[in-house]
């Protein structure tokens, strides 16, 4: 059976801090996906996180399926530990969208989006580098669901509203939650439950 007569595989990644999202390449000292398991020929991220994210990372080997999920029909919900204590001010620039961001050599202004400050703070484990000591002043946590997804995006507009992100989890896609997923673990499922109708014509 050639590749392309073969079934699609799909699998949930929670990604740990210090990877790269990409198995190609030959990045000096750099960690990449296929160093976390042994993923079938032609598995792709979905998305990327960069290297210092963490959290929630769908693969497949169906293109039509990585478009799909990338694309504005599917949220994607974070929570920053951002530097300082966000303002409901800040947040509600958040929300209304209109932030200029760097994307590509240009200047982008973001669309509106679900924001609100976590409280209390999500119980994450520590990750593997320690965000920093308590000493160096007070941090809090908010989560933003986009329907895009600019490069670094979420860190450039708690940055652009003076809150810069000091740790970024990805927690959610479509019905896709991170939940107690260690840090690491890789899951293969059948299909992706993203909670929008058309997606099984991209199965």
């Amino acid at each position: 059976m050639s590749l392309e007569e073969q079934p699609h595989r799909h699998f949930i990644l929670h990604k740990p801090y210090g990877y790269l999202s990409q198995f190609i390449g030959n990045p000096k000292n750099k960690k990449l996906l296929g160093h976390l398991y042994d993923f079938p020929a032609g598995t792709m991220a979905i998305g990327r996180l960069d290297q210092d994210s963490e959290g929630l990372l769908l693969l497949t080997t169906n293109g039509k399926m990585s478009e799909y999920v990338r694309g504005r029909k599917v949220e994607k919900e974070y929570y920053a530990q951002v530097d300082g204590i966000i303002t409901p001010e800040a947040i509600a620039q958040l929300q209304q969208g209109g932030i200029e961001i760097a994307h590509e050599k240009q200047l982008y202004q973001t669309l509106p989006c679900q924001g609100y400050r976590l409280d209390p703070a999500p119980n994450f484990p520590e990750r593997s580098r320690r965000v920093r000591d308590d000493r160096h002043g007070p941090t809090s946590w908010v989560s933003i669901t986009l329907t895009e997804g600019k490069n670094r995006q979420v860190r450039k507009m708690t940055a652009a509203v003076g809150f810069p992100t000091l740790r970024l989890i990805r927690v959610r896609i479509g019905n896709i939650h991170l939940g107690t997923m260690p840090s690491g673990e890789v899951l293969e499922v059948a299909q992706f439950d993203l909670g929008t109708p058309d997606i099984l014509s991209v199965q």
